[in-house]
């Protein structure tokens, strides 16, 4: 499985890597954090979209996610 969030730093490379609940925009292109590329970040913020990072591949997330449960993956807003 992949990622299941946004982590401080490459949790794959840092195991002291933390990962963050929620987070802004602007914490996200501050910290220079690879979540999506800067520009597609700026859009997102600019039209208030806010980004679920989860696990797509673990069996039963995109439904957690759709419906809202907390708790799974980082919500970036």
């Amino acid at each position: 499985s992949g990622v299941d969030g946004v982590y401080t730093a490459d949790p794959k490379l840092d195991p002291t890597a933390e990962k963050l609940d929620q987070i802004t925009y602007m914490d996200v292109l501050n910290r220079g954090l690879t979540v999506m590329d800067p520009t597609s970040i700026t859009f997102c913020m600019d039209n208030a979209l806010p980004i679920v990072v989860f696990d797509a591949l673990r069996p039963g997330n995109l439904r957690r996610v759709l419906i809202g449960h907390e708790g799974v993956g980082t919500l970036v807003r």
